[in-house]
């Protein structure tokens, strides 16, 4: 079986001096290989085929086959690394907690240890007889989530 370590140090090489990031590499049974990069702007099928000739030119099928699929990471999958966290600052994401709590805001900031969004919450004051919106930060560490994904509205 090909090693997941060697495939994600080719692709660590393929995609160096780009604006790409590794998102995940996985190596299943019999040697299907999944690689899924990201960048700020969004990942052509031209960056997609470079990387996947690059990998493929490392890789020799006669010493051991395998199946090689390249691609960018889904507008609606979870985020997994904290590059796509960067990148998502300032669009509105679905956080699912490992509570069960299910929450949509716009992502604020984010660190290494944790990230913040901004929900927009319905409260009664003394001084209004309906409730108003206001606007509330709320800090999650990455262990306390179970998945964050960005949040497509049709208007």
């Amino acid at each position: 079986m090909i090693e997941k370590g060697i495939v994600y140090q080719l692709v660590r090489e393929g995609l160096a001096g780009t604006d790409c990031f590794i998102v995940d590499v996985q190596v299943k049974p019999d040697n299907v290989i999944i690689v899924e990069i990201d960048n700020k702007e969004g990942v052509d099928i031209d960056r997609c085929v470079s990387l996947h000739r690059f990998i493929e030119s490392h890789l020799d099928r006669d010493t051991e086959d395998y199946e090689l699929e390249v691609g960018s990471a889904g507008i609606t999958s979870p985020f997994k690394v904290i590059e796509q966290y960067q990148k998502n600052i300032g669009n509105e994401v679905e956080v699912l907690t490992k509570a069960g709590m299910k929450l949509n805001g716009i992502l604020k900031s984010v660190s290494d240890d944790k990230f913040v969004i901004t929900i927009i919450k319905k409260v009664k004051t003394e001084t209004s007889k309906r409730k108003v919106e206001v606007e509330e930060d709320l800090t999650f560490g990455y262990d306390e989530i179970k998945y964050t994904k960005y949040l497509i509205r049709f208007k």
